[in-house]
């Protein structure tokens, strides 16, 4: 079964059709997906799926773009729900340089503080980082994140930032992007790093893959991810989806039932 580490199917984007589409997981060969929260509303969402579909769980967390809605008030909001057994993760945190808004610092604080949180829950964080990779490393190493573990979603750094990510226990999450023709970098990652530190993730509704890229994406479109990666390091489909499953159950803690 396909493992979906990262889809947000609270989006508007999926109000016209989303019992439709996710009831459609099962005979298309989805087993699992985590729905990743990006706000604290896109948290409560999320766990709103997560507690409505035996096969969806949920990651709370305020993405760095979001971060001035923070405040130590309504912060009490995720620690209190991050001990729901249908959490499976922090995030998506981190931080997100290539808009001007909010301050660096602001993100900064509560990159930190949900990396504690994390650490506090013992639960693995998704890690959303963009234009930011120093900084982004920095503060995981500095914070000992490696303790949980955790998942850089949309890897899009270099190898030797991968290899530093993988040196530390986290896995690179690999999306549509990887089936672009300008996506060089990554393809060169996803050739170097071993298959047990890669999982599958969509992003959807965003970051459709080739042949559908610019249309509304779903975890029906990670077949082209795992056809892409096995093409890449020579492997064949089924292995791929089988050692991403297990990586993934492995980050979530997620047991096979």
């Amino acid at each position: 079964m396909i493992f979906e580490t990262h889809a947000h199917y609270d989006d508007e984007a999926f109000n016209d059709d989303r019992e439709e589409l996710i009831d459609s997981f099962s005979k298309e060969g989805i087993g699992c997906v985590v729905n990743i929260g990006a706000s604290l509303e896109s948290s409560r969402a999320s766990l709103a799926l997560a507690e409505k579909y035996p096969f969806i769980y949920a990651a709370i967390g305020v993405h760095p773009s979001e971060t001035a809605e923070l405040t130590e008030e309504n912060f009490t909001w995720l620690k209190e729900n991050a001990i729901n057994p249908k959490v499976v993760a922090i995030g998506e945190i981190g931080l997100d340089y290539y808009w001007d808004t909010p301050d660096r610092d602001i993100q900064k604080r509560w990159f930190l503080q949900q990396m504690e949180l994390a650490k506090e829950v013992n639960l693995p964080a998704v890690i959303h980082s963009r234009d930011a990779a120093e900084d982004t490393l920095r503060m995981i190493q500095s914070s000992n994140l490696a303790s949980v573990g955790g998942i850089i979603h949309c890897f899009s750094y270099s190898k030797e930032m991968a290899k530093a990510y993988i040196d530390m226990g986290f896995y690179l999450g690999i999306g549509g992007v990887l089936t672009f023709k300008n996506a060089k970098k990554l393809k060169e990652v996803v050739e170097y790093a071993p298959m047990e530190s890669l999982v599958l993730e969509t992003d959807s509704p965003y970051l459709a893959p080739e042949p559908n890229r610019g249309k509304r994406n779903s975890s029906l479109n990670l077949t082209y991810v795992a056809q892409k990666i096995a093409e890449i390091k020579g492997l064949d489909y089924e292995t791929v989806l089988k050692v991403t499953e297990q990586n993934a159950r492995a980050v979530y803690r997620i047991i096979e039932k």
